[in-house]
């Protein structure tokens, strides 16, 4: 023994952001949010058979249970997601999106990070989400298997679906 410890791992540290780039606590129910939504649900419905299509409309983000965050630069919203509560220790993230003009930026990344600590600091001791299979959704699995998310089977409410990817991470 070398005394050695074991390396743990850790998160991949998220770009600094832009100055005029926020992240805040929002409303989808929000008029200028709305288009974001809509653009989103339509990507979902063009992606993935209807059965297979698991993102939640304007009126169930909106719900109590979920907790809802738009990234904006500028004042113009360029992201937004969601967390929704499974019970006291697990939540799931939902309807992650990026607007497709400002893809390849590293958005997606501070808006992760944002969502990990927002788990965290509400006492979240896991953290799940669903994802698809088409090529369409590879760059959302790719984050977050960096971000420490492995492959899971169904969680609440869920079942086997080929055309469903699930991930967990433990905070």
């Amino acid at each position: 023994m070398t005394g050695e410890t074991p390396q743990m791992q850790t998160e991949p540290a998220a770009p600094t952001p832009p100055a005029d780039l926020h992240i805040r606590r929002d409303s989808p129910l929000a008029a200028e949010v709305l288009p974001l939504l809509e653009r989103h649900l339509a990507l979902m419905h063009a992606s993935s058979p209807p059965e297979s299509v698991h993102a939640l409309d304007p009126a169930a983000l909106a719900g109590p249970e979920v907790a809802f965050f738009t990234l904006r630069e500028a004042g113009a919203v360029l992201g937004m997601a969601a967390l929704k509560r499974i019970d006291a220790s697990h939540a799931e993230i939902k309807s992650m999106h990026i607007v497709a003009e400002a893809r390849g930026r590293g958005l997606a990344r501070p808006l992760l990070a944002h969502l990990l600590a927002e788990a965290r600091a509400a006492g979240y001791a896991r953290l799940s989400l669903e994802t698809g299979v088409e090529d369409v959704f590879a760059p959302a699995r790719a984050l977050y298997a960096a971000a420490g998310f492995t492959p899971c089977p169904p969680f609440e409410g869920y079942a086997e679906d080929p055309n469903s990817v699930f991930m967990t991470l433990t905070l």
